[in-house]
């Protein structure tokens, strides 16, 4: 039986929401995952999100004022402005409270840490933390990724 076949759209930080539980074990009888409503970044307490999401290229005409502010926007319209705990590095560095297993699906990408960074290419896969991270894209086209995203202590 499919539950539903429907056109999701692009949210916040470039967030495509697939799937959202709010418990785990997930329930294999209610329809509790169908996502509506607005993007949040992190899944709901004790919950799991499986989402895509578009890693545009770099664009480096964006003034340090405007990639802060768009940043800053960013994650207001996602529910996370409490994720953005050290932009040091990049005014879009977050930290989130979950375990996430992600894979590149098109396009290259650079996982930027606290320390140090991670070239990536299709198929390549990572598990990630609660670390302080971004990704960017220095290629001319964008970057499609996967991820399920854990609720963690």
């Amino acid at each position: 039986m499919i539950a539903s076949d429907s056109k999701v759209g692009v949210g916040p930080l470039g967030i495509v929401e697939l799937w959202r539980s709010s418990d785990v074990p997930a329930s294999l009888t209610e329809d509790g995952g169908k996502v509506s409503g607005g993007v949040r970044l992190e899944p709901d307490a004790g919950g799991v999100v499986f989402r895509l999401f578009e890693v545009p290229p770099q664009d480096p005409k964006l003034s340090k004022a405007d990639a802060e502010a768009k940043a800053s926007g960013e994650f207001a319209s996602a529910g996370a402005e409490h994720c953005r705990v050290d932009t040091s590095r990049n005014p879009m560095m977050h930290t989130t409270r979950t375990i996430d297993y992600v894979v590149v699906l098109s396009g290259r990408v650079t996982l930027l840490l606290d320390e140090g960074e991670v070239e990536l290419n299709p198929f390549d896969s990572i598990v990630q933390r609660g670390t302080n991270h971004y990704w960017l894209n220095y290629d001319d086209k964008p970057a499609l990724l996967m991820g399920v995203l854990l609720d963690a202590k």
